[in-house]
């Protein structure tokens, strides 16, 4: 099997590695290589990386519909918006990354 068919896993006695899956529109995510503390955290502070990503992801939409927070109990950040226990969080206006990019009037 070549390298390239391989994904980066760590052998634990006589585990194999798993084949690589096709790309998909994950690899295009905005947020692909923030820390999982961003991606996956319960309040707005430590979520600021990952939802300034969001505001400007091409593929927020994907990410939102994928995740279908209101049908799980996921934790973290989903489409521009923070979940806790699959319920969406608000957002205090001044770590709001939609109003930095919203357009004045």
């Amino acid at each position: 099997m070549p390298a390239s068919a391989l994904v980066h896993t760590t052998f634990h006695g006589d585990a194999y590695p798993a084949p690589a899956r096709p790309a998909d529109w994950r690899t295009h995510a905005a947020c692909a290589g923030l820390p999982d503390e961003a991606v996956f955290a319960r309040r707005a502070k430590p979520a600021l990386p990952a939802l300034r990503a969001c505001a400007v992801c091409p593929v927020r939409s994907h990410c939102l519909e994928t995740v279908a927070p209101a049908e799980s109990w996921f934790d973290g950040v989903s489409g521009g918006r923070l979940w806790r226990n699959g319920r969406e969080v608000r957002i205090p206006a001044d770590l709001d990354p939609e109003r930095a990019f919203a357009d004045p009037e």
